[in-house]
């Protein structure tokens, strides 16, 4: 797969809270950041989206259930979790989105409550390729985000970790659904 000008990355939320470790762990998160790596190099346009949640967030639960969408806190604004991967390679020409900031509203997508649409189309882009945390949650939402949106969009599979078979199975179908297209690292050239 050839890499055009009109195409973009966009890694999602490889902090170090959704990493072994942190707050809100995915099941071998930190594996994905030597390929999220080999595709930052390859794209001239780059999105790096983050939880960055006040410390009085709406999802937010001393006693999360998960299934409600009810979770630890985690990517607390400046907080040492919020942070990217220590080994996650992020340009300085890189944006930075950051999504959650309302303390009353979730935002699973980068593109929900963030002027992400409008940036990708003042710079021409056409395609997306979403990679990073969780596959079955913020990759999930952000892909079908930007399908929805009018982008062709790809996920690169093995750039992704997801917190379980079962929910990473219905979140393909659902990408599926709505015109999402997958791929691996090694097909690109």
């Amino acid at each position: 797969m050839e890499i055009r000008s009109t195409d973009a990355l966009i890694a999602v939320d490889v902090q170090n809270d959704f990493c072994p470790g942190g707050a809100l762990p995915v099941p071998f998160g930190d594996t994905i950041v030597s390929k999220v790596n080999s595709l930052v190099i390859k794209f001239e346009t780059l999105v790096f989206s983050r939880d960055w949640h006040p410390n009085n967030h709406c999802s937010f639960s001393d006693t999360p259930l998960f299934e409600d969408m009810s979770w630890p806190m985690h990517c607390v604004q400046d907080s040492p979790g919020a942070e990217f991967h220590g080994d996650l390679f992020v340009p300085g020409d890189g944006r930075v989105i950051s999504k959650g900031t309302d303390p009353e509203r979730e935002a699973y997508s980068a593109f929900e409550g963030t002027d992400l649409d409008a940036w990708l189309r003042e710079r021409g882009v056409e395609r997306v390729f979403v990679a990073g945390l969780a596959f079955d949650y913020c990759v999930r939402a952000t892909a079908v985000d930007a399908a929805r949106a009018g982008y062709e969009t790809w996920v690169v599979e093995d750039a992704c970790a997801g917190i379980s078979e079962v929910t990473m199975e219905r979140a393909r179908e659902e990408l599926t659904a709505a015109g999402v297209q997958f791929c691996g690292t090694s097909d690109f050239t």
